[in-house]
């Protein structure tokens, strides 16, 4: 239902009509279906539920922007923090340690991906590609003109989080236990896994798109304590808590567990009540689990 037209076609034309499409598509309605093996099953269709309006979506949208910029708050702090730990810990091996093979794990150096290229040769090739964007910024040049390369420690400011967690998961395992035990992983797999799964969520987030109740395509392994293997990994909701387990040891006295929780009771007040926040993979009563510490 769209109650009032004209203030509808100024957020198509503000929004346009792809972006919001996926905050409409959660108020489609549903039809019970047979599947391949004859059990029965749900489809959306193309008709709206009788519940729904318009303006939802559009308070939907409002609602997840103000959650990826939370999350981008936390991932600029997780990013910040890892790639100080990351080139401390190389840098006391070689000041160029980035661009060094023999520091790597093997697999990383030596197995060809379907590129022609190893898993470092591709990062090299991503590095290349962020120093030539930015031989004019001032540190960038006088580092370049003097040294004709960046030391390690300079270099990871021109790193996205992307590329951080790719030279993460190709360091050598004893090193990536290290900078793990700093962040409360059980090892330096896990830790990789989460960096992996913060890089899917930092895209998303990055680019605009829809967090609230996205599907992880880069989804981390379930974890096994209180709480944790009641979560989905596939839901945004499991990597705010991976953001949170990091934040406590990164910035331990943030509010950003209280703006997260605060932001959830904000969550709009819709006509439909079929869409919630527990689309996003919530699970009941997380306030009062020690991770968060908000009872």
């Amino acid at each position: 239902m769209v109650d009032d037209d004209a203030k509808a076609l100024n957020y198509l034309e503000r929004l346009g009509y792809y972006r919001l499409s996926g905050y409409l598509y959660p108020f489609r309605d549903f039809e019970i279906i047979k599947d391949e093996n004859g059990n029965l099953a749900t489809k959306r269709v193309e008709n709206f539920m009788d519940c729904a309006h318009f303006e939802d979506a559009v308070h939907l949208y409002v609602w997840d922007k103000k959650l990826r910029l939370l999350a981008l708050d936390a991932l600029e702090r997780i990013e910040m923090s890892v790639r100080v730990d990351v080139a401390h810990l190389l840098g006391e091996r070689d000041i160029h340690a980035h661009e060094k093979p023999e520091i790597f794990y093997t697999d990383f150096v030596s197995a060809v991906r379907t590129s022609g290229k190893t898993g470092h040769q591709e990062w090299l090739d991503s590095f290349q590609k962020n120093l030539n964007r930015s031989r004019q910024v001032e540190f960038v040049k006088h580092y370049l003109d003097k040294y004709g390369k960046l030391p390690i420690w300079v270099s990871t400011e021109i790193w996205d989080f992307g590329m951080l967690s790719k030279l993460f998961g190709g360091m050598v395992r004893a090193d990536q236990d290290v900078i793990a035990a700093k962040y409360g992983a059980a090892n330096g797999a896990e830790l990789a896994g989460w960096l992996r799964g913060l890089t899917f969520v930092r895209n998303v987030s990055a680019h605009h798109s829809r967090l609230w109740n996205a599907n992880m395509l880069e989804y981390v392994r379930p974890m096994q304590g209180k709480n944790w293997d009641k979560l989905k990994p596939e839901r945004a909701f499991f990597y705010f808590c991976i953001m949170q387990k990091l934040m406590k040891n990164i910035c331990p006295n943030s509010t950003w567990a209280v703006r997260f929780e605060g932001l959830l009771q904000d969550f709009p007040i819709l006509h439909c009540k079929a869409v919630t926040p527990y689309d996003m993979g919530l699970i009941d009563d997380w306030q009062s689990w020690d991770l968060w510490g908000l009872k």
